[in-house]
């Protein structure tokens, strides 16, 4: 069985609320060790958001701006991806490579946790187990990540055409494989079959 989100998570998650100043996510930070924080939704139905070391760093730091006039809510992510607690942890770490993120909270009803590329490579069973997902999941997949590249890079750009090229290349280990398996069964028929029709080589 693939291992979850909820086994490898880390469950104490410290949040900010959006109106705090950057200054005060920075002390919080520093003080717990932590790369980001979660932001607190603002009603009910408002989504999670989350602030990273990086956005601090990219967006605060780099212009020289005041991090005790900036507010946690001009920098952060919102909303930020989440994963559900049952989702398989090769999903999660393809989620992450596709969305380019590092880590997301954990949420199911309510905040549960939050998983991040450490959590994976330090707590998971991928390199005893690795599971590699069935190669048709794998194309759809690849499928989804070329209408995204050349819809964000246009139909004509080289990202769109590697991207497409992934899928080609995913497709023909597919149908190798589909031939490999149809061969050998054709081979054990004839090996039961000799004088079969069918099964005589005729030399060019």
């Amino acid at each position: 069985m693939m291992m979850k989100a909820e086994e490898i998570m880390t469950k104490e998650v410290v949040t900010i609320r959006g109106s705090a100043t950057v200054a005060e996510a920075v002390r919080l930070m520093k003080d717990k060790s932590l790369r980001a924080l979660i932001v607190e939704p603002r009603t009910q139905d408002d989504p999670y958001g989350m602030v990273t070391e990086t956005d601090i760093i990219y967006k605060v730091a780099a212009y020289g701006k005041d991090p005790k006039q900036i507010r946690v809510y001009e920098i952060m992510t919102k909303p930020c991806i989440v994963v559900n607690p049952e989702l398989g942890v090769e999903y999660v770490a393809r989620l992450f490579a596709n969305t380019r993120i590092r880590r997301a909270p954990v949420i199911k009803g309510g905040l549960l946790g939050i998983i991040s590329i450490s959590d994976i490579l330090n707590k998971s069973d991928f390199v005893e187990k690795p599971k590699d997902m069935f190669l048709e999941d794998r194309i759809e997949a690849a499928r989804e990540d070329a209408r995204a590249i050349c819809a964000e890079k246009g139909d004509t750009s080289r990202e769109c055409a590697a991207a497409w090229d992934v899928v080609e290349e995913l497709q023909a280990e597919s149908s190798r494989q589909r031939s490999q398996k149809k061969l050998s069964s054709f081979q054990a028929y004839c090996e039961e079959n000799p004088g079969a029709e069918e099964c005589r080589i005729y030399e060019d």
